[in-house]
């Protein structure tokens, strides 16, 4: 099936300040064919509770009817169909810190839905104002957080069932995407919660470890 070229659109749904445009435009020269090339910008996953980004090189051909296909001071920018709402407002900025690099500043944060994918809906819809959930974050912050925080690691509460008593976490920093994340929430964050929390019934990691610092499941 051959694919319906993107006509360029009037609106902007990423911004790019002008430091950043002059990064974005020196290394683009740098590329084959750069002429044919725009900057592509989506959405690939949720890390930390806040998006994660992913910004590359590819021909502005390949962008599709449906994706977002516009110029910013003579740049061609294309942002894939499913990251445009996600992005609508966001803004790409030049940063000085951590040795400098490019900082997507987004207005939209992730929906509970994407930061706790696969959770039921009236789970989500429970909140995390009940007893139960307070205990379990007085524990994670108190006890869990400060001993993992030692290789970057964090676990944060994301949803719970107060009934059934299931707990629902996501991992972040240096146990996202890390192969030893599973020993690290049994041998670990579970029995600390269990042993502080004995009402928990079950422990789920809901983490997307195909994102963050050091994926380790592949798209």
């Amino acid at each position: 099936m051959t694919q319906t070229q993107a006509a360029k659109t009037e609106e902007t749904i990423v911004g790019i300040a002008d430091d950043a445009v002059r990064i974005v435009t020196d290394a683009m020269a740098q590329e084959p064919n750069a002429e044919e090339l725009a900057l592509w910008v989506e959405i690939k996953g949720v890390d930390g509770g806040k998006y994660a980004y992913d910004l590359y090189f590819q021909s502005q051909r390949d962008a599709d009817v449906n994706d977002a296909s516009y110029e910013v001071n003579d740049v061609h920018v294309v942002i894939p169909q499913a990251s445009i709402t996600a992005l609508k407002g966001a803004h790409l900025e030049w940063s000085d810190d951590n040795g400098g690099g490019l900082v997507m500043v987004n207005p939209n944060t992730p929906s509970p839905a994407e930061i706790a994918p696969g959770v039921p809906a009236d789970v989500l819809a429970q909140g995390l104002e009940g007893p139960l959930a307070l205990r379990v974050i007085s524990v994670l912050d108190a006890d869990v957080n400060p001993s993992i925080a030692s290789h970057g690691g964090r676990a944060d509460l994301v949803a719970i069932d107060e009934t059934a008593g299931v707990v629902y976490l996501a991992l972040s920093g240096g146990c996202q995407g890390c192969a030893m994340s599973r020993m690290t929430l049994t041998q670990g964050i579970e029995v600390t919660l269990r042993d502080q929390v004995p009402e928990l019934t079950e422990i789920l990691d809901v983490t997307d470890h195909a994102v963050g610092e050091n994926p380790f499941y592949a798209n």
